[in-house]
Formats: C-alpha cells, sequence, structure tokens
C-alpha cells in the first residue's frame, strides 16, 4: 500500500513549502471528496432493505483543514496519526490523492469488503495508522504507540523516529479514559506526542453550551503538557487590531458557544445586527462591520483558527518536543457545508440539491465527482511531491524467536497458578533468552500481589530516562525497583484502559516496525471487565497481546463480592481473536502460556487470555506423565483445551472441573467411587477452544476436533457434571458432546465474603454439591 521513500529523501530533510494557493486549491478538494464518497454511500448507491447507512459530513468538515494542512506541509515520513473517527472519509479523500487509495473505492463507503465505518488498520485497503472508533480508545493510542517505539528502538533497534499525533473532536475529551491515559505519570516525558483538538462546541444532539475551553487548557497544562490555542483566524486578527477590535474580540470570547452557533446561520444583515450585542461596546462593533462589505462579514465570523493554513502553521512552529503537546483549534462543524454550525448537523447529509449547490461553489463536477488534479497542475505537483515525500519504507517482518513448547520441570508440592506465573517467566529467561528478550509484563501497580517480584528484579522497569532506586541499598527491600530504558516490565496508574491500550500496542509492533514482542499484562481479574472494550478493540486493530487475570472468581472469598469475577471465563470464551486459558495446576499454567506466547507477533497469530488463582493446588493431583511421549501427549491436550485426569472402566457419570474447582471435583470423584459409581474426571483448560472444536465436528468452523475424541470420545458417554469458579453457562454446551443429561455448577449471583468452604457452599460448587448433582444424574 506504501511506495517506498527514495533514498535521497531522508526523513530528516526541511520539508519544502507549499504553495499558498495549491493548499487552498487541495484543502477545497478534499472538502469535496469526503463529502461526495457519504453522498453517493446515502444518495446514488442502491440500498434494497432501506438501512440507514450514515456517514457525518459535518464532522469531516471541520477538521478538513487541519488534515489538510498536516498532510501536505507537516508530517514526516516517520510520523503516525490518530484520525478522529467521523473523519474517516477525510483520510480517505487524502489517501486517494496522494495515490494510496484506487478510485474503485470511493464509491464503497459502508460497504461490504470497501472503505470501513471508521478508521481500520486491518480492514480498510489504504494507509490507516491507528484504528479508531470507538470514543477515547483511538485518541490514547499514539500515547501508547509511542512508548512502544521507543521501547522497539532500545531493546531492538529500527524504529526510527517520528510525532505521534491524535485528531481528537472536543466531545471526545468527555471520556474519562482519555484523561486517564493524559495524567499518567509516564507521559508527561513522551515529547513526541502532538494533539490537535477539533474545538467545534457541537456533541451529537446540541452545541455545547459550556465548552469551558479554558478548563481545558488548565487541565492539560496541570499534566505537563505544552498547550497551544488556535482561536482565530488571520482575517479576524487583523479585525483586532483596527479601532474597536478589542471590544469585537471580547466580545467574540465571552458570548455564549450557542449564541455564536447561531450567527454562523444569519445573513450578513443579520450578524450586522446580533454580533455588537447590547453592552457598552456595541456601537464600537457596529462601527467596526459597518467598514465591511457583506462577503468579508460572512468570512469574518467565520474565520476560526482551525479553518486558517497560517494560523495553525504558526501553531505547529511552536511545538516543544521535550513534553506532550495539545493543540486547541477553533473549528466550525460542517464549515463549508450548508449545514455548517446547525446543532443537529452531527448525522445530517445534504440533499441533493445543497449537494449540487456545494459543487457549484467548489468548482466541482458532480457527475464527475472523483477527478484528480491535472498532474501539471500546481496542486497536482503538490499532491506528487507530498506522495513522495510520506512514503515510507516497506516493512521487513522479523520471525518471532523459537518459544520452547515445555520447559521440563513437573512442579510438586502445593502451589497456585498465580505464583506459577513469574516462575514461568524466570524459565523462560534461562531456556529461551531470546525469546525472553522479547517479552514486555505490564501491570497497573499490582507487580508484587500477582507474584511477578522475581522477573521484575531480574529485568528491571522501563522508564524513558534512568532513574535512582533509593532503595537499592535496604536489605529489607525484597522486590528492586530499578527503572531505566532498557527494563522489560512496565508499571502503569491503576487504570486498567491504560495497561491494555498499552498492551495492543505493544502487540502491534510486528506490523509497524517488523520487530515481535510478547507483551503479557497483568492485572486483577474482576477488574477484566472494565479492560474488556479497549483490550478488544486492540485485538481488532492488530495489536497481539496476553491478558492475565488474578486472582480470579469467589475463591477470593475474603475480598468479598466486590473482587470476585463471576463472568470473565465466559469474556474469554467469547472474545474473538483470542483463545482463553484457565489452568488448574502449575504445569498446566507453563504450558499454555508458552503456546500463548508461540502465536505472538505473526501476521496469523492471536491473543490470549489466561484466568488464574490464588488457590493453593496439591501439584501430585495433576499426574503428569513420567513417560516423554505420555506427557507430551498430555501437553498437547491441555493446550487443546481438556484432559482426562481420573478413567474409570464403565463410568456412570463425568465430572468435569476447570481452574480452582479441579480440588472438589476429584474430591467428588473419590466420594462417588466410595459408594459404587464409578466417576470420570475431566480438567478443562479452554472452553473456547472445545467450543471451536464442537463447532468445526458440526461442519460451522474450521480447526481441529480431535481432542473431543480424546477427552470425550461417544463410546464413554454419560451423564455430566461441570462445575467453575463463574458462570455456570462456560461449560454447560459440553453436554451436548455426546447429547447427555448434565447439571451445570458454578456462581451466577453477587459473591459474599467468608471461608472459602463458606463461600464455595453459599454457591452450590463445594464437595456435596457436586457429588449430589452426580448422584441426581445417576439415580
Amino acid at each position: 500500500m506504501c511506495r517506498a521513500r527514495t533514498q535521497s529523501t531522508p526523513a530528516s530533510t526541511p520539508l519544502p513549502p507549499r504553495p499558498p494557493e495549491a493548499l487552498v486549491e487541495i484543502e477545497r478538494r478534499v472538502l469535496w471528496l469526503s463529502t461526495a464518497m457519504i453522498h453517493h454511500a446515502n444518495r446514488i448507491r442502491p440500498n434494497p432493505t432501506g438501512l440507514k447507512v450514515g456517514g457525518h459530513q459535518a464532522s469531516c468538515a471541520s477538521i478538513v483543514t487541519i488534515m489538510t494542512s498536516l498532510w501536505f506541509e507537516q508530517l514526516r515520513p516517520g510520523d503516525r496519526v490518530s484520525v478522529k473517527p467521523h473523519a474517516s472519509p477525510v483520510l480517505h479523500g487524502i489517501n486517494y490523492l496522494l495515490g494510496e487509495l484506487d478510485e474503485k473505492y470511493l464509491t464503497t463507503l459502508r460497504e461490504f469488503g470497501g472503505l470501513q465505518s471508521y478508521p481500520s488498520r486491518s480492514k480498510d485497503p489504504d494507509p490507516v495508522d491507528y484504528s479508531t472508533g470507538s470514543v477515547g480508545i483511538g485518541a490514547t493510542a499514539p500515547i501508547w504507540g509511542a512508548i512502544a517505539r521507543r521501547f522497539v528502538d532500545t531493546h531492538l533497534g529500527g524504529a526510527g523516529t517520528g510525532r505521534q499525533y491524535s485528531l481528537v473532536g472536543d466531545a471526545e475529551l468527555d471520556e474519562g479514559a482519555v484523561w486517564e491515559a493524559i495524567l499518567d505519570h509516564s507521559v508527561a516525558e513522551l515529547g513526541e506526542i502532538v494533539w490537535i483538538v477539533d474545538l467545534n462546541r457541537q456533541s451529537l444532539d446540541r452545541v455545547v453550551p459550556n465548552i469551558a475551553a479554558g478548563r481545558l487548557e488548565a487541565m492539560f497544562a496541570a499534566a505537563g503538557w505544552q498547550v497551544l490555542t488556535v482561536k482565530f483566524g488571520t482575517l479576524l486578527e487583523s479585525l483586532f487590531s483596527r479601532p474597536g477590535g478589542s471590544a469585537l474580540r471580547t466580545r467574540i470570547l465571552d458570548m455564549p458557544n450557542p449564541e455564536y452557533q447561531r450567527l454562523l446561520r444569519c445573513t450578513a444583515e443579520q450578524v450586522r445586527d446580533r454580533l455588537p450585542g447590547r453592552g457598552p461596546d456595541a456601537m464600537e462593533i457596529a462601527a467596526l462591520i459597518a467598514g465591511l462589505d457583506d462577503d468579508t462579514v460572512l468570512r469574518a465570523i467565520r474565520n476560526l483558527g482551525g479553518h486558517d493554513l497560517d494560523a495553525l502553521r504558526a501553531a505547529y512552529a511552536q511545538i516543544d518536543d521535550t513534553r506532550p503537546t495539545v493543540i486547541i483549534a477553533y473549528t466550525i462543524k460542517g464549515r463549508g457545508l450548508p449545514t455548517q454550525g446547525h446543532p443537529q448537523n452531527h448525522s445530517s447529509l445534504l440533499t441533493v440539491e445543497q449537494y449540487e449547490q456545494l459543487a457549484t461553489e467548489l468548482g466541482m463536477d458532480s457527475k464527475n465527482p472523483w477527478a484528480r488534479f491535472d498532474t501539471d497542475s500546481t496542486a497536482g505537483r503538490v499532491c506528487a511531491a507530498s506522495a513522495e515525500w510520506l512514503a515510507r519504507d516497506p516493512v521487513e517482518l522479523a520471525t518471532p524467536p523459537a518459544v520452547p513448547a515445555d520447559i521440563g520441570r513437573t512442579p510438586s508440592g502445593t502451589s497456585t497458578t498465580q505464583a506459577a506465573l513469574g516462575r514461568a517467566l524466570l524459565d523462560l529467561s534461562r531456556q529461551a533468552p531470546d525469546a525472553a528478550k522479547r517479552v514486555v509484563t505490564v501491570s497497573p501497580d499490582v507487580s508484587s500481589t500477582t507474584n511477578l517480584a522475581g522477573w521484575l528484579n531480574k529485568v528491571g522497569v522501563w522508564s524513558p530516562n534512568e532513574r535512582r532506586n533509593w532503595f537499592d541499598d535496604d536489605a529489607e527491600t525484597i522486590m528492586h525497583w530499578r527503572e531505566k530504558p532498557t527494563g522489560q516490565h512496565m508499571e502503569l496508574g491503576i487504570a486498567e484502559t491504560n495497561l491494555v491500550g498499552l498492551m495492543g500496542e505493544l502487540g502491534a509492533t510486528w506490523s509497524r516496525w517488523g520487530q515481535p514482542l510478547f507483551p503479557i499484562g497483568v492485572m486483577y481479574d474482576p477488574f477484566v471487565e472494565r479492560a474488556l472494550e479497549p483490550w478488544s478493540y486492540g485485538i481488532y486493530a492488530g495489536g497481539q497481546s496476553i491478558l492475565v487475570g488474578t486472582p480470579s472468581g469467589v475463591t477470593l472469598a475474603a475480598e468479598g463480592g466486590a473482587h470476585q469475577s463471576i463472568k470473565t471465563p465466559s469474556i474469554g470464551l467469547e472474545q474473538p481473536g483470542c483463545v482463553s486459558y484457565e489452568p488448574a495446576f502449575a504445569i498446566d499454567l507453563e504450558w499454555t502460556l508458552l503456546d500463548s506466547i508461540s502465536r505472538l507477533g505473526r501476521p496469523d497469530g492471536s491473543s490470549s487470555y489466561l484466568r488464574l488463582s490464588t488457590r493453593p493446588v496439591d501439584q501430585t493431583l495433576a499426574a503428569v506423565p513420567t513417560d516423554p511421549a505420555a506427557r507430551e501427549r498430555r501437553r498437547r491436550q491441555v493446550v487443546a483445551g481438556a484432559y482426562t485426569l481420573r478413567h474409570t472402566d464403565n463410568p456412570a457419570v463425568t465430572l468435569v472441573g476447570m481452574g480452582a474447582m479441579i480440588t472438589e471435583t476429584l474430591t467428588a470423584a473419590d466420594r462417588l467411587a466410595e459408594q459404587g459409581i464409578a466417576a470420570d474426571a475431566v480438567c478443562v483448560t479452554s472452553p473456547g477452544l472445545l467450543f471451536e472444536a464442537v463447532q468445526a465436528r458440526r461442519g460451522l468452523a474450521d480447526g481441529p476436533s480431535w481432542i473431543l475424541d480424546q477427552v470425550f470420545p461417544a463410546d464413554r458417554a454419560a451423564p455430566m457434571v461441570t462445575v467453575l469458579d463463574g458462570h455456570p453457562h462456560t461449560l454447560a454446551f459440553l453436554t451436548g458432546i455426546n447429547n447427555v443429561p448434565g447439571a451445570a455448577l458454578g456462581v451466577s449471583k453477587f459473591g459474599q465474603v467468608g471461608s472459602l468452604d463458606d463461600v464455595y457452599r453459599y454457591h452450590g460448587i463445594d464437595t456435596d454439591n457436586i457429588v449430589r448433582a452426580a448422584l441426581d444424574l445417576t439415580d
């Protein structure tokens, strides 16, 4: 999709100046193309279902000038831009003028297989730096992209330099996740971050009455950002220098947002009447605008900084690359369209008549809307020069280093799957240092409580700059917090959305710079739901990572219902692009973790979710085979989703347990045997993989189904009891493999504080309830 930059045009070369008249012409063409794409999708393309197609012509129009100035005058090849979701047609229009998009796609906006509703790295046919669409996620992605680039460049090299731009609508700043990212302590040192706020003062339904731009400026400044405000264009600024100009400036700044927006809908005569207001300076303002012709009056009231190329250029020149910068650019929603400034223009579409009127005003041909500039025109030459300037070198994908399938140890004694995580990472660093070098762990201030201390002590903490560890000589300090650019652990504040946003970008480095990383994020399992949307969006955008939720379930008995996760097992099962595991033993954790790492950093890769527990479990219950072939068979079954732990001659019932519940499952099997009831016991490690196997067997999906034949063979079919520390429907489908009666035990109500026995009994997942359910099925 991207042409290679010629060797004669290094990224450090200053960008040649662009003729102002050509930029204005390109700006008008970009406005036309973005409007025409949406018009075609809604007014011209056949729509037999009548279902709304949609698009956002007004949101596109408000940011056309900003994006034109960026792509054709400011960006360098190493820069990356996150485009606000509703401006995707503007991005496609620019890519079309740069030769990066075939004309055939311009009629496919929001069509199956065509241009996506919002910018998508993985689905759009033209270059997209960041997938956006969910409010706040795309805006913050370049922050995490900046960290990922620095990490790759420090550890592996080849990531280069470049600014990370976010083009953000002002209403998007209502999203709390935006401020969680801005306020994180690690962000203030990232000088390559530049946000441009499209301050059009409108949301979906209305003109925002108190946008409080000054408050936004103060909030960014308090976080250590450089704040640049671009309020007015050169025409208004020239009027402010005339007699009465100071009063005019004060009047515009002080008037409520809705009043200003109403002026945009007025005739010149109405503006002359309304603009002076009723204050003491009204006569002075009236005298100033009395000397202007009608066209100048109308242009002046619309001459905001976000639509003035000179004002924007001056702002870019002030960027301080030692800290993050936000440029707050005042704009008009729908600027240049008949709908400009209307309070309900967010999703409104131009009528056919308005579209034809716009074509006339812009000098375009509505019958031939997709015309490019002549190659020998000034604008055409600027487009060609910009395309050559911005073309990036092709990304050469490095092959991820081999990850061992089995470390070779057999854990003994009593342990937890949570504790096994840290040990497995340390074992990996010893046995496969090349693979371990690409592991980067991330946590939100829970490194010690999630057993990562040993790993953290070994690899150190990542920081943009090295910091002194003032406790390095304290003998009682167990976890050593050594911060340096070569560290492999990253710790953010307690904001799970930040953590998974960073994981997504760390997991996308293979596609951005050809260097795969193995990101592993650890958080308390009850908070996985809070982080799910941005993590899912990261997977959608091509970011491959491993999310570890620990500790999980009502097994965290003493913490009470607020810290007991119920729905997370089914979340793992349902998440696209993800394999979920809930290991019961330390060896299961090791095998599933290694397999999950081996799937990262490649075009056909995938993410994983591991749900771990603090429940101490006797590791001998795993009965790991000593024969090498039998051990490998067990490992393959663990990774495929399930294995048999107890095998009887003629089972009357099959007990299926998962994760922390394996102890009760096996104890129940023993008690049933004492009553003369033969019970097989199966340990499920991945309900999601088992469900995919069921679908494949039925011809509803592609994939292997051999695990079903090995663990749930038809000739051993028996009534089934399933039990897990989570919602029971997660495993309820297993009875359908051989169409047997079943009882699904699990957690379906809020938890309680208590001992493990009390809490398990309360939810009906204790040994007594498992035995009772089995007896009911075999009576």
